[in-house]
C-alpha cells in the first residue's frame, strides 16, 4: 500500500485509514521499521496504544471530526495553503542541513537509500575522484536525520491565512509528539571507517552492513574442550618428534660376554657336565688326559643337541644327528664335529672359556682338536 501523508495530521504510512483491526506488537514493529527506512517520523507511545486497541491514533481522532464538520459545509479556501508549504521545505531542508544539490536530488528521486547502496556509492565516488558523502548526507540518505523545516509549516500557513489557523489548531498533530527526535547517530567506529573502502566485503566490514559479528559464548565447558583438544595434539607431535629423533640413535643389541670362568679343573669329574648350557651354551667334557669346552651347537642347521646320559651321546632333535661323548658326528646329517671353545686357566687357577674362540675339524682337513687352548691336560 502507498504511504499516506498529511502535514497537518501526521502520517499513516503503510497502516492504512481507520476504521482498523488492533494491531499486534510484530505489526507494529514492522511498521516502525520501515518509517525508519523511508525517514518518515516514528510511531509514538499513545500511537501504539491506540493502534493495540484497534483504535484511531490521536491525531486521526482530531482530523476525522475536522473532516466530518467540514463535509457538509462550503469547502474553506484556507486548506490548500495550508498543506502547500510541505513541497518548499522539503527542498530548502537540504540548504539548512548543508547538504549538496546533488543528494538533494538523489533524495527527491524517492530512492530508498540502505548502508550497502550508500557503501557502493561512497566506493564509487572514491574512484571517480569525487568528494565523499558527509556524515550529514549520509544520514539524511538513511533517514535517519529529523526534518529541519518541519517547525516552520505551522509559521508558514499561519503568515498565509491567520483567519485558518484557528480553527486548523485541533486537526494538528500534538507538538510533543512531534518534537521526539530519532535517537543520535554514532558516526564514528567500525561502520564510518570502513564504508567505501577496499575493506568492503571483509569481516572488518560486516558491522557497516549492519551483520551481527557476536559469535557464540565462550563457557568454561567450550573452555575445557579446547585445552583437551590442543593437549591431544601436543601428544601427538611430541611423541612422533621423539620417534623421529630416536631414528638417528643406534640400535645396540647387548648380549652376554663371551669371555667368562667356569670355576675349578677340580670341579668337574669324567664325562660330560651341563651346568653352563643354559647360561653359555656350552658342555664341560673330561676325559682321563684332558678338558675340553664343546659349543652346544649342532653343525648341520645351528640347533642345540640333548645329552643323552643312558645312551653316551648328543643327539639333535631336529634332525636326528648324533655325536659321541666327545662331540664326534657319527650318525645323522651332521657334516662334521661340534666346535671346541678357547680354554685357558686364569692366575687365580680358575678355567677360563673364551667363545668367540672356536677350534673346529672342518670335513676332509685335519682337526683343530689338538691345537694349543682347544683343551686343558689334566
Amino acid at each position: 500500500m502507498a504511504d499516506q501523508t498529511n502535514t497537518a495530521t501526521g502520517v499513516v504510512g503503510r497502516l492504512g485509514p481507520p476504521p482498523r483491526k488492533a494491531l499486534g506488537s510484530s505489526a507494529i514493529a514492522a511498521e516502525q521499521a520501515y518509517r525508519r527506512r523511508s525517514g518518515l517520523p516514528e510511531l509514538t507511545e499513545e500511537d501504539i496504544a491506540a493502534l493495540k486497541a484497534g483504535e484511531p491514533m490521536p491525531w486521526e481522532r482530531g482530523g476525522a471530526v475536522s473532516a466530518a464538520a467540514s463535509a457538509p459545509a462550503t469547502p474553506a479556501p484556507a486548506a490548500p495553503a495550508a498543506v502547500a508549504p510541505p513541497a518548499p521545505t522539503a527542498a530548502a531542508q537540504p540548504a539548512a542541513a548543508g547538504i549538496s544539490a546533488e543528494v538533494a536530488a538523489m533524495m527527491a528521486g524517492g530512492r530508498k537509500w540502505s548502508r550497502s547502496s550508500i557503501a557502493a556509492e561512497q566506493a564509487r565516488r572514491k574512484r571517480s575522484n569525487l568528494p565523499p558523502l558527509t556524515d550529514a548526507e549520509v544520514a539524511a540518505l538513511l533517514g535517519e536525520a529529523a526534518p529541519a523545516a518541519t517547525p516552520a509549516a505551522p509559521a508558514a500557513a499561519t503568515s498565509a491565512a491567520p483567519a485558518a489557523a484557528a480553527p486548523a489548531a485541533p486537526a494538528a498533530r500534538p507538538p510533543a509528539a512531534a518534537a521526539i527526535p530519532p535517537p543520535p547517530i554514532a558516526r564514528e567506529g567500525t561502520s564510518t571507517r570502513y564504508v567505501g573502502t577496499p575493506a568492503v566485503g571483509t569481516s572488518k566490514a560486516a558491522a557497516a552492513g549492519g551483520v551481527a559479528a557476536v559469535g557464540p559464548e565462550n563457557t568454561e565447558v567450550d573452555k575445557r574442550r579446547r585445552h583437551l583438544v590442543w593437549a591431544a595434539v601436543a601428544a601427538f607431535l611430541t611423541a612422533w618428534l621423539l620417534a623421529f629423533f630416536r631414528f638417528f640413535l643406534p640400535r645396540t643389541l647387548f648380549e652376554p660376554s663371551t669371555v667368562f670362568k667356569i670355576g675349578y679343573p677340580t670341579d668337574y669329574g669324567l664325562g660330560v657336565n651341563e651346568k653352563w648350557l643354559q647360561a653359555y651354551r656350552i658342555w664341560v667334557d673330561r676325559t682321563p688326559d684332558r678338558l675340553f669346552v664343546i659349543y652346544a651347537r649342532c653343525t648341520h642347521l645351528g640347533c642345540t643337541p640333548d645329552w643323552k646320559a643312558a645312551e653316551n651321546k648328543f643327539k639333535c632333535p631336529c634332525h636326528g644327528s648324533g655325536y659321541d661323548s666327545e662331540g664326534i658326528n657319527f650318525e645323522g646329517p651332521a657334516p662334521r664335529p661340534m666346535d671346541r671353545a678357547n680354554i685357558t686357566l686364569a692366575p687365580d687357577g680358575q678355567i677360563v672359556v673364551d667363545t668367540a674362540h672356536l677350534y673346529s675339524w672342518p670335513k676332509g682337513q685335519p682337526s683343530h682338536f689338538d691345537d694349543a687352548g682347544a683343551f686343558l691336560p689334566v
